[in-house]
C-alpha cells in the first residue's frame, strides 16, 4: 500500500491549524537561453503474481536521467500467448505479442530521480516468460537490479532463550543479475551485533537482554544493492524456561490441535514436561504428548502436545507445561462450535499478533505502529504509534472476549490505552485556568509551511465553548479524557515526554508524546518538523518549536495535545461490541466499568463537532465578518478532522486554551459510535446534552453520506465551516452541506486526502456495522449503491490473488443539500485510477460486505468477503502474519526539504541541526541505523525503488476481525 494513498492522521496543535487548498502556479522566466534536454535514462522494474492461466504484472518506471520526463510511452514485447485483459495507472492497448502502456492525464510527469508505476491483468497458457527488453519513449532502458533475497533461518520465530545462552543467528543469502553476496549483517531491532562475510552466514548473538527481541539479517551484493530479511521475534527469559508454540489455538468441536514444546536451553541431564489442563473448559483434553523427555541432545527440537475437543463443548482452557526447575509456559485452548473456522483463523492471528516475541507491542504493552522500523507515513517512524491502533487493540480483544469469553485482555488493552495515550492530570494540569467563554485566540491557516508562522490575531471574534460547563458537572474535573493522537514509544526522537514529565530527555525510557503535522494542507509528513507536546524551550530554538508554527511577540512553556476523532470513535465502537457480546455470555459486569469509560470519552468527544474557533456554523465567510456562536449553533454535529487543547505549563501564568475543527471528512464518520452514544443505555453520557447531541450528529452523519455519494456510489470528500481555514470566500458557485462549503480532499492535499480508497472501506464498514444492528433505510439506501460500485471494481483471481480499488479520482460536486428532497449528484464522479492487493484495506472491505451480506442477505457480498478472506488466508500468510510486499517510490522524498524560516537555528534531542537548509532526513539521523536503510540510501542515489513487507497493527487487526466478524455473521 503506497503510504501517500493511505491515512495521514494530520493532527493541529495550538491555535494554527490546516488550510485549504491552493496550488502555486508554476513560474516561467523569459528571455533565457535554450537549454538542451539531457538523454532520457531510464529503468523499469518487472514483478508478476502469477497463478497458472492469468497473472497480473506489476511494473515501475524510474528515470534515472537529471531532467523531467514529460509524457511517457512504455513499450515491451511477449515471446508467448499473452493476451491483455484490463490494465491501471496507463492507457493499456496490444497488438499481436508487443505492449504498449501510454500515461494517464494525472501520472505523465516522472522528475528525475523518481517514479511512476502501472499494472495490468493478462490470461496465457503454455509458458509465461517475462519480457527482456523494455523502452520508454523509444529509448530502451536498463532492466533496474534486483536486490538479493535475505531469509534469517535461525532462530525459529518465537523461540526462547535462557539468559546467558547464545543465540545461534543464520541466514541464506542470494544476489540478482549475477552479483554476489559479500556480506550479511545481523541486528537487533536496529543494534547491529555482527557481521559474516561468507557463506554459511551465521553469528553466534551473547548478551541479549531479557525480554522480547526481533532480529533481522540484511545481505549486501556486489552491484551494492542490499536488503534485509522479514523480521523473527525471540524471546530471552530469566532462567530456564519450557517454550511452547502457539500461545493461542482454536480446535473446533470434534477435531484435534497440536502446539509444539521445547526447552530455552540445553540442560545438563534429562528433562519430563509434564502437560495437563489446569482450568477452564472440560471439553479439551491432551490425548498426545502428557509426558515429554528432552535430552542434551534434544532440547531444542520441538515434540507435539494433541489436544482433542469433544463434540459438544465450547469455551477456553488453559493448558500448562510444566518441568521441574523450569519456568512454566501456558496454552489457552479455545472449543469452538464445529463450524467455525473462521473464529479458528482469529484466533490464529489473534496469537501471532500479541506473542510478544513478535515486535508488535513495546515492554509496556504499548502497540507500535508496525514491527518494522522503517516505515515513513502518518507516523514517521515505525515504533511510533497513534490512538488508531489503541482504537483498534481495543476492538481486537474485545472480538477476543467475544470467541474465548475472557474480558480481562479488553480490559487491560483499555487500562494501558489509559496510562500511556490519554493525557494525565499532570500532563494538562492549567486546565483550571480554562475561560469557556473565549476558548482560543485566532490565527489563520496557511496554504504552504513557507506561510507559517501565523500570526495570532485577537481581533477576530471567537465564540463560547457550550460544554465545558456541563463536563466538568459530570466528571468534577477540569481534564480532558480523550487520546493524544500519536506518542514515540521507544523516545526514538529523545523529547522524554512520557505522561507526567516534561520533555525529561533522550535518556527517558518508555512511550513519550510528541507532535508533528501543524502547517497547513500543504505540509506533507516529508515536511513536518517533529516537537514535543510540553515544550519547556530545551529542544528546538530560543522559544523551542513555537515560532516555527504560530506568531506571538513572546511566548510561553506550554503543552498542547490533540485528538483524532475516527480513533476515540472507534474505541467506543469496540466498547459497544465488547458490552453487546458480553452481555450475550452473562458476563455484562466483567466490562461494565470499562464501558463506562469509553461513555466519557464520547462525552469529551463532541469537541470535534464544533467549528475551531466556536463561530456559527453556515454560510461562514470572513474571519471577522462570520459571527461567533451562541452555543450550539456553532456544532456541525460532525466527527471533524480533530480537536486539541493546551496550556502554560506554568501555573502562575493562568491561561488555558481548546479548539474544535471547521473540517469534516467523510472517512472519519462513525454512525455506530454516534448510535450507541445516543441510544443503547450503557454508553450514553452522563453530561446534560451528551445523548441528544449524539442523537442529531447520527442524523446528521447519514445525511453526510447521501450528500457525499457520487453518481457512481464512492463517498467524496468532505465539507468545510472555514474555508482554507481562514473563513475565506470559497469558488462562487461552491455546494453546501447546512452551508458548509465542499471539499473533495479536505484537510490535507498532499496527497489528497480522499484520494485512497481504505477510506471508503474504513467508513462503510461503520455504517454497515449500524445497519446491521439496527435495520436503518438510509444506511442501507447508501451501502446499496456504494456495495455495488465498490464489487464492480474488485477482480478475484482463480487462485485466490484480488485486486481492490486504490487511488481514487473526483470531478464535479454534489448538488446543494436539501434534507427534504435530496438531489441525484449526477454532477459528482469517481473514477479508479489504480488497484491493489493491499490486505488491510481488503479486510475492511470485506468487514463491510460482511455486515452489509448479513442484514440485506446479498450473496454477492456474502461470496466476495469469503473470497477476500480466503484469499490472503492461502496467499499471503508469513510468520508475522499476514502482508504483501509494496514498492516505496515515495522513499525518493527522505531528501526533501524540511521548511525553517532564514535564521531560524536549533536542535532535536539528538542534537541534528534544524536551519533553513534541515531535509526530513537530516533532522531524523536516528534513521542511517536502521537495518532497511541502505535500501533507501541506494535508491536515492539511482538504484532501484525499494520493497518493503510491512506489518502495521491496524492492518493486521483488521484482518484478524474480518475472520472473526464472518465467523460471527455469516459462518
Amino acid at each position: 500500500m503506497h503510504p501517500q494513498r493511505r491515512r495521514r492522521a494530520v493532527r493541529r496543535l495550538w491555535t494554527a491549524a490546516v488550510a485549504a487548498l491552493t496550488l502555486p502556479l508554476a513560474m516561467l522566466s523569459t528571455g533565457a537561453t535554450t537549454a538542451h534536454a539531457a538523454p532520457l535514462q531510464c529503468s523499469v522494474d518487472y514483478k508478476t503474481n502469477d497463478w497458472g492461466s492469468g497473472f497480473t504484472a506489476d511494473l515501475t518506471i524510474t528515470n534515472r536521467g537529471t531532467d523531467a520526463i514529460n509524457g511517457w510511452t512504455l513499450t515491451y514485447a511477449y515471446s508467448g500467448n499473452q493476451k491483455l485483459s484490463n490494465g491501471w495507472n496507463g492507457v493499456w492497448s496490444q497488438s499481436g505479442q508487443t505492449i504498449t502502456v501510454k500515461n494517464e492525464s494525472y501520472n505523465g510527469t516522472i522528475a528525475a530521480g523518481t517514479a511512476v508505476n502501472t499494472g495490468a491483468q493478462f490470461g496465457y497458457s503454455g509458458t509465461n516468460a517475462a519480457p527482456t527488453s523494455f523502452a520508454v519513449n523509444g529509448t530502451t532502458c536498463a532492466g533496474a537490479h534486483q536486490p538479493p533475497v535475505t531469509v534469517l533461518t535461525s532462530p525459529a520465530p518465537g523461540a526462547v532463550y535462557t539468559q546467558g545462552t547464545a543465540v545461534p543467528l543464520a541466514a541464506t543469502a542470494a544476489a540478482a543479475d549475477n552479483a554476489t553476496i559479500t556480506k550479511v549483517e545481523f541486528y537487533d531491532d536496529t543494534k547491529l551485533l555482527g557481521t559474516d562475510t561468507s557463506a554459511p552466514y551465521t553469528l553466534s548473538a551473547s548478551g541479549l537482554t531479557v525480554g522480547s527481541h526481533s532480529l533481522v539479517a540484511k545481505a549486501y551484493d556486489s552491484l551494492g544493492a542490499s536488503a534485509e530479511s522479514t523480521p523473527v521475534g525471540i524471546t530471552v527469559a530469566s532462567g530456564p524456561a519450557v517454550v511452547v508454540s502457539p500461545t493461542q489455538l482454536g480446535i473446533q468441536q470434534g477435531k484435534t490441535g497440536t502446539f509444539d514444546v521445547k526447552l530455552s536451553s540445553q540442560p545438563s541431564a534429562n528433562v519430563t514436561v509434564s502437560v495437563a489442563r489446569t482450568s477452564g473448559n472440560t471439553g479439551l483434553s491432551v490425548t498426545g504428548g502428557s509426558s515429554l523427555t528432552f535430552t542434551p541432545s534434544n532440547w531444542n527440537t520441538a515434540q507435539k502436545v494433541t489436544i482433542t475437543a469433544n463434540s459438544s463443548g465450547t469455551g477456553s482452557a488453559v493448558f500448562t507445561a510444566s518441568a521441574t526447575g523450569y519456568t512454566n509456559a501456558t496454552v489457552t485452548v479455545t472449543q469452538l462450535a464445529a463450524s467455525k473456522a473462521y473464529d479458528a483463523r482469529f484466533l490464529d492471528l489473534y496469537g501471532k499478533i500479541t506473542n510478544p516475541a513478535n515486535g508488535y507491542f513495546s515492554p509496556e504493552g504499548v502497540p507500535y505502529h508496525s514491527v518494522e522500523t522503517l516505515i515513513v507515513e502518518a507516523p514517521d517512524h515505525g515504533h511510533e504509534t497513534t490512538s488508531e491502533a489503541y482504537s483498534y487493540l481495543l476492538w481486537l480483544q474485545a472480538m477476543y472476549g467475544k470467541v474465548t469469553g475472557d474480558w480481562s485482555k479488553f480490559n487491560g488493552a483499555w487500562s494501558i490505552m489509559e496510562k500511556y495515550m490519554i493525557p494525565t492530570h499532570a500532563d494538562q494540569s492549567t486546565n483550571s485556568f480554562y475561560t469557556a467563554s473565549k476558548p482560543a485566540t485566532y490565527a489563520p491557516e496557511m496554504d504552504t509551511p513557507s506561510q507559517y508562522p501565523a500570526r495570532l490575531d485577537t481581533g477576530v471574534s471567537v465564540g463560547p465553548d457550550p460544554i465545558a460547563g456541563e463536563l466538568k458537572s459530570a466528571y468534577g474535573t477540569d481534564d480532558i479524557y480523550g487520546m493524544h493522537w500519536i506518542e514515540d514509544v521507544d523516545n526514538v526522537y529523545g523529547y522524554g515526554n512520557a505522561p507526567g514529565k516534561c520533555e525529561a530527555g533522550p535518556t527517558t525510557t518508555g512511550p513519550s508524546y510528541i507532535n508533528t503535522f501543524q502547517r497547513g494542507p500543504e505540509e506533507s509528513v516529508w515536511e513536518t518538523v517533529p516537537q514535543p507536546t510540553c515544550d519547556a524551550f530545551k529542544y528546538g530554538g530560543k522559544n523551542g518549536y513555537l515560532d516555527l508554527f504560530t506568531g506571538d511577540d513572546s511566548y510561553a512553556k506550554q503543552w498542547k495535545f490533540t485528538n483524532a476523532p475516527d480513533a476515540d470513535a472507534r474505541a467506543v465502537q469496540a466498547a459497544y461490541w465488547a458490552d453487546v457480546w458480553a452481555k450475550a455470555q452473562g458476563k455484562g459486569s466483567d466490562v461494565s466499568a470499562t464501558v463506562a469509560k469509553a461513555a466519557k470519552m464520547g462525552d469529551y468527544l463532541r469537541y470535534a463537532m464544533f467549528d475551531k474557533y466556536f463561530k456559527k456554523v453556515g454560510n461562514c465567510v470572513g474571519a471577522s465578518a462570520c459571527p461567533a456562536g451562541t452555543g450550539k449553533d456553532a456544532s456541525h454535529y460532525l466527527l471533524s478532522w480533530y480537536y486539541a487543547w493546551g496550556g502554560a505549563t506554568d501555573s502562575s501564568a493562568g491561561w488555558a486554551w481548546r479548539i474544535g475543527s471547521s473540517h469534516a471528512h467523510g472517512g472519519y464518520q462513525n454512525p455506530l459510535a454516534a448510535y450507541a452514544l445516543s441510544s443503547y443505555a450503557d454508553l450514553k453520557p452522563k453530561s446534560a446534552t451528551g445523548a441528544a447531541d449524539w442523537s442529531k450528529s447520527l442524523q446528521r452523519q447519514l445525511e453526510f453520506y447521501r450528500w457525499l455519494q457520487s453518481s457512481e456510489g464512492g463517498i467524496a470528500g468532505g465539507a468545510t465551516n472555514s474555508w482554507q481555514g481562514r473563513y475565506a470566500t470559497p469558488p462562487a458557485g461552491t455546494s453546501t452541506f447546512y452551508g458548509m462549503y465542499y471539499d473533495w480532499q479536505p484537510v490535507y492535499h498532499d496527497p489528497p486526502s480522499n484520494q485512497w480508497f481504505g477510506f471508503q472501506a474504513w467508513s462503510m464498514e461503520r455504517v454497515a456495522e449500524y445497519y446491521q444492528q439496527t435495520g436503518n433505510t438510509t444506511a442501507k439506501a447508501v451501502l446499496d449503491k456504494w456495495v455495488k460500485w465498490a464489487l464492480s471494481k474488485t477482480t478475484v483471481n482463480p487462485d485466490g490473488t484480488f485486486l481492490i480499488p486504490s487511488t481514487l479520482q473526483w470531478s464535479g460536486q454534489p448538488d446543494t443539500w436539501n434534507a427534504s428532497s435530496p438531489g441525484a449528484n449526477n454532477n459528482l464522479h469517481v473514477t479508479v485510477a489504480d488497484y491493489t492487493n493491499d490486505v488491510g484495506v481488503a479486510a475492511a472491505y470485506a468487514k463491510t460486505l460482511t455486515y452489509y451480506a448479513a442484514r440485506s442477505g446479498d450473496a454477492q457480498a456474502k461470496s466476495t468477503a469469503k473470497a477476500l478472506l480466503d484469499g490472503m488466508w492461502s496467499n499471503y500468510q508469513d510468520s508475522l502474519g499476514i502482508a504483501v510486499p509494496e514498492t516505496r517510490t515515495d522513499y525518493s522524498r527522505f531528501n526533501d526539504k524540511v521548511y525553517v524560516p532564514s535564521g531560524w537555528t536549533g536542535t532535536m534531542p539528538n542534537g541534528d541541526r534544524i536551519d533553513s537548509s534541515s531535509t526530513f532526513s537530516s533532522i531524523r539521523s536516528f534513521y542511517k541505523n536502521d537495518p532497511a536503510w541502505s535500501k533507501v540510501e541506494s535508491y536515492l542515489k539511482g538504484g532501484a525503488a525499494p520493497s518493503f513487507t510491512y506489518h502495521r497493527f491496524w492492518a493486521q487487526a483488521d484482518i484478524a476481525l474480518a475472520m472473526g466478524s464472518y465467523a460471527e455473521l455469516l459462518e
